[in-house]
């Protein structure tokens, strides 16, 4: 059984028309679900939806007086839609703005592409940076904050294959923000360690040798430690 992933899935949506309301006739929007079940529990069964955002759909306008009058609560409804199918449902919507913020318009759109574009230029060149075994540019991209998080994590990993010694001060001054990736970065050092037979001194934090005595750096007697 194949399972599609949530960008699968959103493109899939993308290529189809968006359904109308069948209240109002106005073309409902894309709608990312909230991280949190809805109805039954069982979930949402799918990450977006078509929901109408129409201020003046009937449904929504008759919805704040039926739930005043029934359940004592200000609240209204929205029409939602399973992508594909004929399945209209109602959303319960607390506010005019309530769940406007996962509506997934243009804007976003946009920016899901760039950044999509930009991970897929990263990894080419952490790829060539890979082939030539060139550390310097994947320590470069590791360090730059403007690179996607993807990007940055795969150089996390790449620096432990490739890099030499010289690469470990530069990553090591640096706190990434990122558990993951900052977890990355400490095995690749370690990595980086176990190939050249290499330890940091436990007392001035230089580069020794795994099987130094005495540190070059400090003097210090680091035998056993």
């Amino acid at each position: 059984m194949a399972f599609e992933t949530k960008e699968q899935v959103l493109e899939k949506i993308l290529s189809q028309e968006k359904t109308p309301c069948p209240h109002c006739g106005v073309e409902m929007n894309i709608w990312e679900v909230p991280p949190f079940t809805f109805s039954d529990g069982l979930g949402w069964g799918t990450p977006y939806l078509f929901v109408c955002f129409n201020d003046e759909c009937s449904l929504y306008v008759s919805g704040w007086e039926n739930i005043e009058e029934n359940y004592a609560h200000n609240a209204s409804y929205r029409c939602m839609n399973y992508p594909g199918t004929k399945q209209f449902e109602c959303i319960p919507v607390f506010s005019p703005i309530g769940g406007t913020g996962q509506i997934i318009d243009d804007q976003v759109l946009v920016e899901q592409e760039m950044l999509k574009e930009k991970i897929k230029r990263g990894f080419s060149i952490l790829t060539d940076a890979y082939v030539s075994k060139d550390a310097v540019t994947v320590v470069r991209m590791l360090l730059d904050g403007t690179e996607p998080q993807r990007v940055r994590l795969k150089a996390a990993e790449m620096v432990g294959d490739i890099g030499e010694l010289e690469a470990i001060e530069p990553i090591k001054n640096v706190r990434f923000g990122n558990e993951i990736i900052q977890k990355k970065v400490d095995e690749s050092v370690q990595k980086i360690h176990e190939r050249y037979f290499t330890r940091e001194c436990p007392f001035c934090v230089e580069i020794i040798k795994k099987r130094a005595k005495i540190c070059k750096h400090c003097g210090q007697d680091v035998a056993g430690q």
